[in-house]
């Protein structure tokens, strides 16, 4: 299944996209793309659903953020090898985790403000991991059964206040609107081998990015085991599992975004995102 949701910001309904690539209303089934609705049971209630007699949704709604009431954001850092060396950072033996606030949260096609005082605001087309079952201290082996879908997210990133200002790397990754989630949540029948997926990213139209999910360091069961030795999990979590190189960072001389352009980027299988680049 594709499932998304539609409509205006903090007010959004949820939603399924047919076999003809439509938007079907669910509201009549579920409440929202969130909690229980994201459990294993919950997931095949809604796969059990004829999406021909689902109400078609008119018109070009917005599209939200692909799940709601998200309690955790967590993200790998250095998560690409190749990512590491532009970044002039050494390959970590372990996973590099850090946070976003959940107030980073937006549609994949909403607006990206720079925050004020930013000068070095940058790019990331990520895969994201959507926990479904909850769990501590989940073995690598059972892992992938927690796991309720994938999405595309942008790991937004303000590097001077990352890297230079001292600190955690939160503060330059949890600015407003630093964290475009979706278009659509595909449950894993429907996103076959996440750890072979094309990603990539455009600034105005010229490619920065081209990766793959292939070359992660630390693949998806991996991460689930190591965060929960610290953490538990739970239903509506995201991970966002690290980048391919192409950023702004790591650019002869780096790039970043001023205000005005448009970011495009996209996952092989997980849809695209589109989003305007404004100032604060």
């Amino acid at each position: 299944m594709k499932l998304l949701r539609f409509g205006p910001k903090d007010q959004e309904r949820p939603g399924l996209l047919d076999a003809g690539g439509r938007l079907r209303d669910l509201s009549a089934h579920v409440e929202d793309i969130a909690g229980d609705a994201l459990l294993p049971e919950g997931l095949a209630r809604l796969a059990a659903i004829d999406p021909d007699s689902l109400p078609l949704v008119t018109g070009d709604p917005r599209i939200g953020p692909c799940v709601g009431r998200i309690g955790k954001f967590i993200c790998i850092g250095l998560n690409y090898a190749d990512h590491a060396a532009e970044s002039g950072l050494a390959v970590p033996t372990e996973p590099v985790v850090f946070n976003k606030w959940t107030s980073a949260i937006c549609g994949p096609n909403d607006d990206v403000e720079i925050p004020r005082g930013s000068k070095k605001t940058d790019w990331e087309v990520e895969l994201g991991v959507v926990i479904g079952k909850g769990g501590r201290y989940i073995e690598e082996a059972d892992a992938l059964s927690h796991v309720a879908g994938f999405c595309v997210v942008n790991d937004v990133s303000e590097r001077e206040w990352q890297i230079e200002r001292g600190g955690t790397w939160d503060k330059g990754k949890g600015c407003d609107t630093f964290g475009p989630i979706g278009p659509w949540l595909v449950t894993p029948d429907e996103a076959g081998d996440v750890h072979n997926l094309g990603m990539w990213l455009d600034v105005d139209g010229r490619r920065r990015q081209t990766g793959s999910t292939s070359t992660m360091i630390f693949g998806v069961p991996t991460l689930i085991a190591y965060l929960t030795r610290f953490l538990s999990l739970r239903p509506g979590d995201v991970i966002s599992t690290g980048t391919p190189p192409g950023v702004g960072l790591g650019q002869k001389p780096p790039t970043y975004l001023h205000g005005g352009e448009v970011m495009r980027l996209g996952i092989d299988g997980l849809g695209e995102q589109t989003q305007r680049v404004v100032r604060a």
